[in-house]
């Protein structure tokens, strides 16, 4: 049986789009939607929302510890709550949760490693995540809670 010249290029094309296709890095989905921020971005560019709720221990599942050896804190789940993709490096960020005094735990992991906030020393429970030289990129945020399954309603501002 002979295979005709268009027929084995279909073929080789058919297996060259599968490769790719299982190849292809996973694109992460977050659950409460997503920000993209550039030079200048209004408060409400960097304004987010969502709740937590989850029972996976963000300290297994994401990481232990951050890259300034703090500890990474909380429960949540196994995909992040919001993507935030920075459009040029910025010198200074802050990451902050408002959850009107529940207590909560912040993971941020992008370029340049992973920052965890938890609020052990602040009386108020709304974790922050501050720092210097965020690069260009995209970075995924979790917002968790000290107890599993504990849903709270929380805002998430970055700013610069």
């Amino acid at each position: 049986m002979m295979i005709s010249l268009v027929r084995l290029k279909q073929i080789v094309s058919g297996v060259a789009v599968a490769t790719v296709l299982i190849a292809w890095p996973a694109i992460a989905q977050s659950n409460f939607g997503n920000a993209t921020l550039g030079n200048g971005f209004s408060a409400a560019e960097g304004t987010l929302s969502g709740n937590t709720g989850g029972s996976v221990s963000l300290s297994s599942a994401v990481a232990e510890r951050d890259r300034t050896g703090n500890i990474c804190l909380g429960y949540g789940t196994s995909a992040p709550d919001h993507i935030v993709t920075l459009g040029q490096d910025f010198s200074s960020l802050t990451f902050q949760v408002n959850s009107s005094g529940a207590d909560t735990t912040l993971i941020v992991r992008g370029p340049g490693g992973l920052r965890c906030g938890n609020d052990v020393s602040r009386s108020n429970h709304n974790d922050v995540v501050t720092g210097t030289n965020w690069g260009r990129g995209s970075y995924e945020v979790w917002v968790g809670t000290s107890n599993p399954a504990t849903r709270v309603n929380y805002t998430l501002t970055v700013t610069p």
